[in-house]
């Protein structure tokens, strides 16, 4: 694919319909330094702004990636399925984002539980206590790790491994294995 070259016949359908960066920014709700970079060739748009644009223009989605004008018309079973690409991406990312949002508030909610166990000095109460002051200082830092992991997504990288569901069970075992020592390595060293 010829980025440089879908990047002008972007460019040469958005004058021909007589629109600026702007206008055009406005329509698909981007900004416009985004059009400016399909235009130079240095970004892509998403799927679904290809569909958007192919619309818009009245173009076929294969001229769009090929960067020319064709004479067949757009293939309904091509749009058809770009727009269930599109929507099945978008649904991933919904779900990335509700993991990341999950795992950051486990994280902010333990963060703070800890510090009110440190500010009202509930260690001195009772050396349990201590342990789950600790407790709650290591969900926030497992919370927070794993709001930074989901959001490099790297998940979606181990779920495209073709061994990439046994990695994520053996990730997940070895951090729960973790969890569990910390707690009772607490336990023990707060009794003591």
């Amino acid at each position: 694919m010829d980025q440089k070259k879908i990047g002008s016949f972007l460019r040469k359908l958005r004058t021909a319909k007589g629109l600026t960066q702007e206008q055009l920014a406005e329509k698909l709700n981007v900004s416009g330094r985004t059009v400016s970079r399909w235009e130079n060739g240095n970004n892509m748009p998403d799927l679904s702004i290809i569909v958007e644009l192919a619309d818009f223009y009245d173009v076929d989605i294969r001229e769009l990636l090929n960067g020319e004008r064709k004479s067949e018309k757009m293939n309904e079973d091509l749009k058809e399925t770009s727009l269930k690409m599109a929507d099945y991406a978008e649904a991933e990312k919904q779900l990335l984002t509700k993991r990341l949002r999950i795992f950051s508030l486990i994280g902010l909610l333990s963060l703070l539980t800890a510090l009110v166990f440190v500010g009202l000095k509930f260690e001195q109460i009772n050396p349990l206590l201590a342990c789950i002051e600790y407790t709650c200082f290591g969900l926030a830092v497992g919370g927070l790790n794993a709001g930074v992991f989901i959001s490099t997504g790297v998940p979606a990288k181990i779920r495209s491994n073709p061994r990439g569901r046994r990695i994520a069970k053996a990730i997940g075992i070895i951090c729960l294995v973790i969890i569990i020592i910390g707690v009772i390595l607490c336990a023990v060293l707060s009794i003591n």
